[in-house]
């Protein structure tokens, strides 16, 4: 077992430790001693782009599945065990990782580290529970079906990526649900579902010493810990998707058109990612951001316009997303087109510089003053990168972001070649002409 300190803290707060026990699991823990709740998460390393074609959709299927039962709780044990104590349990799925958690009071960790160790590591995936989760899931992706603002975002990053594991919907489709059997499942959990491919991650009023011993007797307890084998290191690569260019449209006869404009960018541990987060926020972040001055306030064009980004391993997005009355699409798409060469061409103003930095160091400060967002920074950072960066560190790589460097990566990303997706009352449209 060998525990390091990441990062010390300020008079006794903020301090992250992080210790591997026998068989690779990590634990990471951040003190927070002036709160009275504490926040667990175990992450496990595998998501949906890990999926093979006979599994697709497994990586949710399983985060439904794991909530059913264990040889020592059902279904009603697991959720009341947490419930019953004030406390909350829920997960969440993504492209490259699955995180189950709760939240709880600082008395009752041992509940929630107990509760979490056995789902994560003893479900049963009955047959029976298969069954009646399936339909469970065919409920989700229909109600995910009905709401064109998810939707289009989904149809995004398929015409972005193609016909690829990152490209594919985390949900899995009707198809994939109806067909996979809980042998693919069970095959899946048992590949997957390792020590070494696990972080905890706790925030809140605990000591870390605390922790670790709870989690070694909660894992000891399932017979998961033991042997010699480290930790499976951070996903820094992959196999890399090319820019492409092309519009997707589908057609629904809804009374607002939703679209999302935008192209590949940067990998999670590109160092460019802080200037290309100034570059977000000045184009999209709010509103006082240049695309919702001259979409909404100057023309009332829409009511909702946004840009954003998202990093993945080998690949990312950079996107805008608007909706408004079908009729305005055109005049959108020509605005978000002007302003993308605007930016290449003459960069963005000192005045959206140090607004886009205050948006980041604004929204990176506040999202961390609770229990939750501390267990999620840590727990996601030991899974996926390969340093934790203390909060300190972060504000300084924000504010060291010069104009030149904000340039650079407006030419690089908005050069690409630019990818559209629309779902509107559209039928032989083309919206390619956009693209060029």
């Amino acid at each position: 077992m060998i525990t390091t300190t990441l990062h010390p803290g300020k008079d006794g707060a903020g301090v992250v430790r992080r210790t591997v026990l026998p068989g690779g699991l990590r634990v990471v823990t951040e003190s927070m001693p002036t709160v009275r709740s504490v926040a667990v998460g175990m992450w496990v390393g595998i998501g949906s782009r890990d999926e093979a074609p006979e599994h697709m959709g497994a990586s949710h299927f399983l985060e439904h599945l794991l909530f059913k039962g264990t040889p020592t709780r059902d279904a009603l044990e697991i959720s009341a065990a947490v419930e019953g104590i004030g406390g909350e349990i829920n997960a969440f799925t993504a492209k490259e990782y699955t995180c189950y958690y709760a939240r709880v009071l600082d008395e009752d960790l041992r509940v929630a580290i107990d509760v979490l160790a056995d789902v994560v590591t003893s479900s049963v995936i009955d047959p029976d529970d298969v069954e009646a989760e399936r339909g469970v899931i065919l409920e989700e992706i229909a109600m995910h079906d009905d709401d064109p603002s998810d939707v289009v975002h989904e149809q995004f990053s398929a015409e972005l990526y193609g016909d690829t594991p990152i490209g594919r919907p985390i949900l899995g489709t009707v198809e994939s649900i109806t067909a996979i059997t809980r042998d693919r499942i069970a095959e899946y959990y048992r590949r997957y579902y390792l020590p070494t491919h696990t972080v905890v991650s706790v925030a809140g009023n605990v000591t870390h010493e605390q922790v670790v011993a709870m989690v070694t007797e909660a894992y000891e307890r399932a017979g998961a810990l033991g042997g010699d084998a480290a930790p499976l290191p951070p996903r820094l690569s992959g196999p890399g998707v090319p820019a492409r260019s092309g519009a997707r449209v589908l057609h629904r006869p809804t009374e607002q058109a939703n679209l999302v404009l935008g192209t590949t960018a940067l990998t999670r541990t590109d160092e460019r990612r802080f200037a290309l987060g100034v570059l977000n926020a000045a184009l999209g972040g709010g509103m006082s951001s240049r695309l919702f001055q001259e979409i909404r306030e100057k023309r009332g064009l829409a009511y909702s316009a946004y840009s954003f980004t998202s990093a993945h391993a080998d690949t990312g997005q950079f996107g805008i997303y608007v909706g408004c009355l079908p009729s305005k699409i055109d005049d959108v798409l020509k605005i978000c087109r002007e302003e993308l060469l605007r930016v290449v061409a003459d960069g963005i103003t000192e005045e959206e510089i140090v607004r886009g930095k205050g948006q980041m160091r604004g929204g990176l400060v506040l999202g961390l003053e609770d229990t939750g967002s501390r267990m999620s920074r840590i727990g996601k950072g030991e899974l996926v990168f390969d340093e934790l960066l203390s909060v300190d560190d972060i504000l300084a790589r924000i504010d060291a972001v010069t104009p030149e460097e904000i340039s650079e990566v407006a030419r690089d990303v908005l050069r690409r070649p630019m990818s559209l997706a629309v779902i509107g009352p559209y039928e032989d449209r083309d919206f390619t002409t956009f693209l060029a």
